[in-house]
């Protein structure tokens, strides 16, 4: 998938004014699946949000923390406070699951002067699905013949208890099949950085995650998180599955614009 040009600075909202969002773009997220950040936007334009993409934002830090670099991740985390000018968004809206549960937790990371500021920021954060679910979502026209599975994050499902937003938004897909996967809330074995220190065992728990989505049937597979979008696409590729790997954004974004699955 080609990623698109660089996210601009400003979006806006189609139709009737309903919220004014930031959106946090990440570094994994932005390098790999672009294209699904730029899907993400035109999903919240849709919804009438105006979306502002702040430029001197950056990593959150979740990698940093995970591999027990904290100073690193204070680091990081202090320059996405003055990146973001809290008080003119209803929200900071974030599309991959492990960013978000990292932006959620800035409160409770580190005691120092700067932690009411980084409470603040949490506060405003929401993952989309529980964003749009919130805001009540215009349901999309575009009809997509396919049967899906949902792979629920661990740092989506877990780190943040968001489980039915994103069914219940991808409901309302004219003609989408959704078909319930065994085991979905069982790590596929990325975890973070777990898959690059602990290979042997996220290994097995990729074929488990793979077999269980080929039991479903499904001809495209939805995942909320980077990690997982790249472990599962992973076992895909080395297998030669017919699958698809999408993020539920993409979809969604297919149907407000009336187009099908390529």
């Amino acid at each position: 998938v080609k990623p698109g040009p660089r996210l601009p600075k400003f979006l806006p909202a189609v139709g009737r004014k309903r919220a004014r969002v930031a959106f946090f773009v990440g570094c994994v997220a932005d390098a790999m699946f672009r294209h699904t950040h730029w899907a993400t936007l035109r999903v919240l334009q849709q919804n009438g949000c105006d979306v502002f993409v702040p430029p001197d934002q950056g990593c959150c830090g979740a990698i940093h923390l995970h591999a027990g670099d904290s100073r690193g991740a204070r680091a990081m985390a202090d320059a996405n406070l003055v990146a973001f000018e809290l008080d003119r968004y209803d929200a900071i809206v974030v599309n991959h699951a492990g960013c978000g549960a990292m932006l959620k937790e800035y409160g409770h990371h580190w005691r120092d002067g700067l932690q009411p500021h980084r409470e603040k920021f949490a506060a405003k954060v929401l993952d989309v699905h529980e964003f749009l679910d919130r805001l009540g979502p215009i349901p999309p026209s575009g009809r997509i013949e396919a049967t899906v599975t949902y792979h629920d994050a661990c740092h989506l499902g877990h780190a943040q208890a968001v489980t039915e937003a994103p069914r219940r938004l991808l409901a309302k897909i004219p003609e989408l099949q959704i078909r319930q996967l065994p085991e979905t809330d069982l790590c596929c074995g990325s975890a973070g950085t777990y898959n690059l220190f602990e290979g042997p065992m996220a290994d097995r728990l990729g074929c488990r995650k793979m077999n269980n989505i080929l039991s479903t049937g499904a001809e495209i597979v939805l995942a909320a998180n980077a990690g997982c979008l790249l472990q599962i696409g992973r076992e895909v590729r080395q297998n030669g599955h017919p699958l698809r790997v999408m993020h539920p954004m993409d979809l969604l974004d297919l149907s407000y614009r009336g187009e099908q699955v390529s």
